[in-house]
């Protein structure tokens, strides 16, 4: 198999702890893609033209992040990431998109003030940044989920807030979510958090 992959991608960190959870580290070749690239190839395999993308044996590609670490997640030995059917899988995947929420946010949020002044949307990247505030306070409410069993979703929180460390260390998530902060603080002592850090 061959994981298409940035190092600073969110949604690629995450497919990337899973892989790691899962032992499947020596089964995935890693295919560094700059999908901005207009020479890139990247869309022959994803249309959408996004990492991560995961090519298999045959040549069928997955994507997204979530199809990929479900795919990985059945795969791989140790312990069910994705929870059979019920409550818990219910939570688990909650987080997960909340957790993909708040990376749409701050993704988009970055790139409209990336743009040239005069293009540039204040509007929109403060409703993105609003977007990321109630993101950051919903997870507070989900500390219980959070705090038991490692599931997908808890590893797509990590991920992303280590993300908001990342690209927004100037802003203070944490005194929104003193909770979070406490269980990151533990969380990101994971092998699987500390072996796909983005380079500084």
């Amino acid at each position: 198999m061959k994981l298409r992959y940035s190092k600073t991608s969110p949604y690629v960190r995450k497919v990337l702890m899973v892989m790691i959870e899962k032992g499947l580290q020596g089964r995935i070749e890693l295919v560094p893609t700059d999908a901005w690239s207009p020479e890139t190839d990247l869309p022959n395999q994803n249309p959408l033209g996004k990492v991560p993308t995961l090519v298999l044996e045959d040549g069928t590609a997955l994507y997204d992040s979530p199809v990929i670490c479900e795919y990985l997640d059945s795969l791989g030995g140790g312990s069910t990431l994705f929870p059979p059917a019920g409550p818990a899988r219910w939570s688990a995947l909650k987080l997960q998109a909340l957790a993909d929420g708040l990376c749409d946010a701050a993704i988009s949020r970055r790139l409209e003030l990336a743009r040239p002044e005069g293009e540039r949307s204040q509007k929109w990247a403060d409703r993105q940044r609003a977007a990321m505030e109630r993101a950051v306070a919903a997870m507070e409410a989900e500390l219980p989920a959070l705090s038991g069993p490692v599931t997908i979703g808890s590893l797509a929180v990590l991920a992303t807030l280590g993300y908001l460390d990342f690209r927004w260390s100037s802003e203070d998530w944490r005194a929104r979510a003193p909770g979070v902060a406490r269980w990151f603080a533990e969380a990101s002592s994971r092998e699987s958090f500390l072996a796909t850090e983005p380079p500084k």
